[in-house]
């Protein structure tokens, strides 16, 4: 790999540890509601209302945080006060949605189908406005390349949470049983998904506090003039994140509408759970955002920089389909991550991890616009595909459930994909490696289609068959594109 590569590499792995590493803790906490929640129908309350803020905060930080890179990079010298700007309109925006929200939950929550748990919907809020504000203290931080306190911020955060749910769910009902004085003066054993609400808005406070040292680093000099050349060039972008935000949690905020009753949300903490485990990809494709977005535009000039994003480009894809064939082949072993009553929903896990892959592709894609200042594209594509998506599933859904929603999110994104590959090689031809992506990706679906035909009584015999499909796999791509000679000297010189 050229030098580039693996400073890209480096940043990432560092990265990967509040992404990858930190969201993976993160996503452990599934089986504990899948095995404590009473019912699957609670889950669907979670998985509805946390797309509900994944979305609201995107639309609160209305693409503030590229926006920011972009302008830093273009002026370094005042990059403190491209900062301190920032700050201003993305705090000023979250404290008033805050109020909003606490001033008008409960008509909220009755629009919502949670008229007699209304607090759910403040706390999300005030949630979600602390997240939208702290995402810029957290683009400082990778823009002053920081990654290992960057790392340390979220994992922070991440361990709050699930030490707060243990003690909620896990912790709390055995106390009720074995000392139920000690705590009855606070806890509510009925309560169930509310505490998971409340472990969120206490963690999340938490860390605000803690980045206070570098919220007020910032250089607090109000310039609309550069707030408006911010704005102009961000603002097309939150259209591009609500469409990727559509690809993962439209189908799960449309679904109560189309799926009624305790069936549908019974669905939709199904589909919920099995999205959960596909995942994985996601948290690959956040690791190398965090370090790729900074790296693409710092390298700009340099003039193998096309060759450069064409080499990230096929890495990222090498990468994504061995965690695509490490899910699915090795899914008899994670379907235990959540309770079986939810296990009915497995077999949409591949559509989805495609629809993900397909969303990181289109991210790499991305930098053609968004270095030449065409943002407008993105947003246009933002748009289509949120159309397609939302089309899908109001065709889809009320006959064929989750599929119809995982279904809707491949289609919107690979359109998506293709438009955006057509229109940037028009304005910035790139020469991606077509001919080797086109190999790993149809070997990686002849592999799954294999594996799909290994079905003996014996558990250890499949996985270890599965195990030479994968074998297959790196052997291919070590031979073509990640020599060991590249990495023998460097091994040794560890060693």
């Amino acid at each position: 790999m050229a030098k580039e590569m693996k400073s890209l590499a480096k940043d990432t792995a560092i990265y990967g540890v509040s992404s990858i590493v930190g969201k993976f803790l993160n996503w452990l906490l599934v089986p504990l509601y899948t095995y404590t929640l009473e019912r699957q129908a609670d889950y669907g309350i979670v998985t509805n209302l946390y797309a509900w803020t994944a979305l609201l905060l995107v639309i609160l930080t209305y693409g503030m945080e590229t926006g920011y890179f972009r302008f830093a990079n273009k002026n370094v010298e005042n990059s403190d006060k491209v900062y301190g700007n920032s700050l201003i309109s993305v705090g000023f925006t979250s404290l008033l949605f805050a109020f909003f929200i606490v001033l008008f939950h409960q008509p909220i929550a009755n629009l919502l189908g949670y008229a007699n748990h209304s607090e759910f919907i403040w706390m999300l809020g005030l949630t979600v406005a602390m997240d939208a504000f702290a995402s810029i203290p957290f683009a400082y931080l990778r823009f002053k390349q920081r990654p290992i306190v960057f790392a340390t911020m979220k994992l922070l955060y991440i361990a709050l949470n699930i030490v707060l749910n243990l003690f909620f769910l896990v912790l709390c009902p055995w106390l009720m049983k074995v000392a139920p004085d000690s705590i009855s003066w606070f806890y509510d054993p009925h309560y169930g998904v509310g505490y998971i609400f409340i472990s969120n808005l206490i963690a999340t406070t938490i860390q605000t506090l803690v980045l206070a040292k570098y919220i007020f680093a910032a250089k607090f000099e109000f310039d609309s003039a550069l707030l408006k050349q911010i704005f102009r060039y961000s603002f097309p972008l939150l259209f591009l994140g609500i469409a990727g935000i559509a690809n993962q949690n439209l189908d799960k905020i449309l679904f109560p509408f189309l799926q009624l009753g305790e069936s549908g949300k019974a669905d939709l903490g199904i589909y919920g759970a099995v999205s959960k485990i596909a995942m994985v990809i996601m948290m690959f494709t956040q690791a190398f955002r965090y370090a790729y977005e900074p790296f693409v535009f710092a390298r700009q000039k340099d003039k193998n920089s096309l060759q450069t994003y064409s080499d990230a480009m096929k890495y990222f894809v090498i990468f994504s389909l061995l965690i695509f064939l490490g899910m699915v082949l090795y899914m008899d072993l994670i379907k235990f991550i959540i309770k079986h009553t939810y296990w009915e929903g497995l077999a949409v896990v591949p559509i989805i991890l495609w629809s993900f892959i397909f969303q990181g592709v289109y991210f790499n894609l991305s930098i053609w616009y968004k270095l030449k200042d065409k943002n407008h594209y993105g947003a246009w594509f933002a748009a289509i595909g949120t159309v397609i998506i939302f089309v899908g599933n109001i065709i889809f859904v009320p006959k064929f459930s989750y599929w119809g929603s995982a279904w809707s999110a491949f289609a919107g994104y690979f359109v998506v994909m293709l438009l955006s590959y057509f229109f940037g090689q028009k304005h910035m031809p790139i020469n991606y490696q077509l001919k080797k992506l086109a190999l790993y990706t149809v070997l990686a679906l002849v592999l799954f289609v294999v594996s799909t035909f290994i079905e003996t009584p014996y558990l250890i015999l499949n996985l270890a068959v599965k195990t030479v499909l994968l074998a297959i796999y790196v052997a291919v791509v070590v031979k073509k594109d990640l020599p060991l000679s590249e990495f023998l000297p460097y091994l040794k010189k560890k060693g």
